[in-house]
């Protein structure tokens, strides 16, 4: 196709493509099918652009019919990449439906492995930690930051990934899986966990307050004050660590995790273990 003649996406219809995408990834989502009406949604402003005539929207848009779920967040780039594509394709320049398919199908999978770690894993707790340690006495500054921060984090950063995939096309998401992608997830990682130590040092304290005493009533172990002149906070990076365990290697979710520190805490109590500082 000359040049003066190839089909260009314009930038108004990028934006709403990608606003549809933003909006639309997880509101039409369901169990069945996932993301893939929220991808089908943001690609319907391309295709109608691109081929003006239905025939042609009709043939091309079932593209972007079949599976798709990935992380939302990191996905972007994938959309912005077959945006891309899609513009390859209505020029005639060798890309078929086929081609963007295997594209989206090698992708979704590694992408949304990097983004759970990286956003759901990392990010969010670093962003909640701080929100934790301003919401002393009952402040809602923490539950003010947290909003704000993440949902400008949210809303440019996939901006940001879904043109930069339009505008390198696959190498948007070589870099986000190649070694420069693999250094940022690194250091993000090690600022995620000094947060997340220094969250558990601040808000998570597990003491016991069991204490041995002799024939008269003298005690002579209080096994709370032994455990700190060995290991201050020692029972709390034992139960955090026990929390790590059941959730990263046995699998266990967040909510049995719960439910199975109450039954320790209930048990604690009735033998002694811990005290609650209850007074009736």
């Amino acid at each position: 196709m000359d040049a003066g003649n190839e089909k260009k996406i314009s930038r108004k219809t990028l934006n709403k493509s990608f606003n549809l995408w933003f909006w639309g990834a997880l509101t039409c989502f369901s169990q069945e099918h996932m993301q893939t009406f929220g991808y089908l949604a943001s690609m319907l402003p391309i295709i109608k652009e691109l081929y003006p005539n239905k025939e042609e929207q009709q043939k091309n848009i079932h593209a972007y019919t079949a599976f798709f779920n990935t992380n939302p967040m990191l996905g972007s780039v994938i959309i912005g990449t077959t945006a891309s594509m899609e513009e390859a394709r209505a020029n005639g320049k060798g890309i078929d439906g086929e081609t963007i398919n295997d594209m989206r199908a090698g992708l979704m999978g590694p992408i949304a492995g990097i983004g759970d770690s990286l956003i759901d894993g990392t990010l969010i707790p670093i962003l909640l930690g701080l929100a934790l340690g301003m919401s002393q006495n009952g402040s809602p500054v923490g539950a003010i930051f947290y909003i704000i921060v993440w949902d400008l984090i949210a809303y440019f950063g996939q901006r940001f990934l879904y043109f930069r995939g339009y505008k390198l096309g696959d190498k948007a998401v070589s870099i986000l899986i190649g070694k420069q992608g693999k250094a940022i997830r690194h250091a993000i990682s090690i600022i995620g966990g000094m947060v997340v130590g220094g969250v558990l040092a601040s808000w998570v304290n597990v003491t016991t307050s069991l204490q041995l005493k002799d024939s008269t009533g003298k005690v002579f172990l209080n096994l709370q004050k032994q455990l700190d002149s060995i290991f201050p906070g020692l029972l709390t990076v034992i139960v955090t660590l026990l929390c790590w365990w059941l959730m990263a290697k046995k699998h266990v979710s967040a909510i049995w995790t719960m439910i199975i520190l109450i039954v320790v805490a209930l048990l604690g109590v009735l033998v002694g273990f811990f005290n609650p500082g209850l007074k009736y």
